[in-house]
């Protein structure tokens, strides 16, 4: 067996040497996956990587570790691919990231993400303006309309009421729903946010919140998925599947 001593902080992994002596090398000289697993490994292995390059590369490697699903072999990866890089495709790649982050602003009528006053489908006038589709995040939105059934238009909430988190109503986009219900003619709001436990919860209230103005509230279908297997689903996801239930 393999005589593991836990880390306890950062400065311990970055030396390789824990505080009392107790050992991280496995008796066949291996590190063992246990720390292997630890998220300061990760922190260790970018140490040990940027003790090979230059003040100028350490930085290019440890800034793009801090982008999500980065780690420390991903981020030397890409690195060295910039590096590689043409010169003017690195300035195009460059500019095109100052000017995301310069120009992208909130949609006035749906808070979705777009670099104009209103998003191309805000401004469309083929859309059903008499629907409106809530969805937590910008992505939603996004995989909804590769779809290519749904004509009416949307609203992002930019999250979900989480109380775990410290998310509240105040914290998402509710309170501008409610002001664009008041001020347009809507007949249905689609509620789309995500099956999670939050998901739920911000769509009771948001449901709560509308069905007193006489607006007609739906809430997403949620069942069995295309090519699942009924063994390997669980009762939640069945129970709401045999609910929506439709006659053939």
């Amino acid at each position: 067996m393999e005589n593991v001593k836990k880390i306890n902080s950062r400065q311990q992994v970055l030396n390789h040497v824990p505080q009392d002596g107790g050992a991280i090398i496995g008796v066949n000289g291996q590190i063992s996956r246990w720390f292997r697993r630890q998220p300061w490994w990760s922190w260790r292995r970018l140490s040990v990587l940027m003790d090979f390059y230059s003040k100028t590369v350490n930085q290019l490697i440890e800034e793009l570790s801090r982008l999500p699903g980065i780690g420390a072999k991903s981020a030397q990866r890409l690195a060295f691919h910039i590096i590689n890089m043409p010169k003017e495709q690195v300035e195009q790649l460059a500019q095109s990231m100052v000017n995301a982050r310069s120009n992208i602003r909130y949609c006035k009528e749906c808070f979705t993400l777009t670099d104009q006053e209103l998003c191309p489908i805000c401004g469309s006038a083929k859309r059903d303006k008499s629907v409106i589709m809530v969805v937590e995040t910008s992505r939603d939105l996004a995989a909804y309309e590769k779809t290519g059934k749904f004509d009416g238009v949307y609203h992002v909430l930019h999250g979900a009421i989480s109380p775990m988190l410290g998310i509240g109503p105040g914290d998402i986009k509710i309170k501008e729903l409610l002001v664009r219900l008041q001020r347009e003619d809507v007949r249905e709001v689609i509620i789309a946010t995500n099956s999670s436990l939050e998901g739920e919860a911000t769509a009771m209230y948001i449901s709560k919140l509308i069905k007193p103005a006489g607006i007609k509230v739906t809430r997403i279908a949620s069942g069995v998925p295309v090519g699942g297997d009924l063994e390997y689903i669980d009762e939640v996801t069945l129970t709401r599947a045999l609910d929506g239930r439709v006659e053939l």
